[in-house]
């Protein structure tokens, strides 16, 4: 694994990439707001791409970077990310297929942003709905406007809400909450599955 630092408009951003030399595809992937990249599912997600021969790179924020745990506004998010994956598709991912996602705050990211990142799938990790207990909140809009297949892996459980299926988009619920540690086995196999496809396109 090698760690990137990526200059961005709101400061430096880091980019932990693992890829061999067989890697058929790229996944660029983002953590939630108050978390980061060891979060369990991002790393299980990690580690079952590379499985399917996919390189990843797991970005911290700026402002995690910084040593910050509140998270920017969504503008800076946005432009954060769109500068660190277009780094890395000149750089240690060029030529690769792109696939992008996230955890929570960092799916929002990936989806508001899939069309800029040229990205030809997204994958959502407890995709946060809406606040909990606030459905009427919903961020579904989001979601709709991502135009490449999406899986989203979503905990039962989940207060955020489960967002619907649609006509690109596979929603996958595991027996958990919005953390996805209490079956990350289910999550790996999910993730494998989808990855498969997307490369055998």
């Amino acid at each position: 694994m090698s760690v990137v630092e990526v200059e961005t408009p709101h400061g430096p951003a880091r980019a932990h990439v693992s890829a061999g030399a067989d890697a058929r595809a790229a996944l660029v992937l983002g953590h939630g707001a108050g978390g980061g990249v060891v979060a369990r599912d991002l790393v299980a997600t990690r580690d079952a791409a590379l499985a399917e021969r996919v390189a990843v790179a797991l970005v911290e924020q700026p402002y995690r970077v910084a040593g910050r745990r509140s998270p920017a506004p969504a503008h800076q998010l946005d432009a954060a990310w769109t500068a660190v994956v277009a780094h890395l598709r000149a750089v240690e991912l060029h030529d690769l297929p792109l696939l992008v996602g996230g955890r929570s705050s960092g799916a929002r990211v990936a989806c508001r942003t899939a069309a800029v990142t040229g990205a030809t799938g997204v994958l959502c990790l407890a995709y946060p709905l809406h606040p909990p207990g606030r459905p009427e909140s919903s961020r579904l809009p989001e979601l709709d406007a991502v135009s490449v297949p999406t899986l989203v892996v979503q905990g039962a459980r989940d207060p955020f809400g489960i967002p619907p299926e649609g006509e690109l988009r596979t929603v996958v619920l595991v027996q958990s909450d919005h953390s996805l540690r209490s079956d990350l086995a289910a999550v790996v196999g999910a993730v494998r599955s989808w990855l498969g496809e997307r490369i055998a396109d």
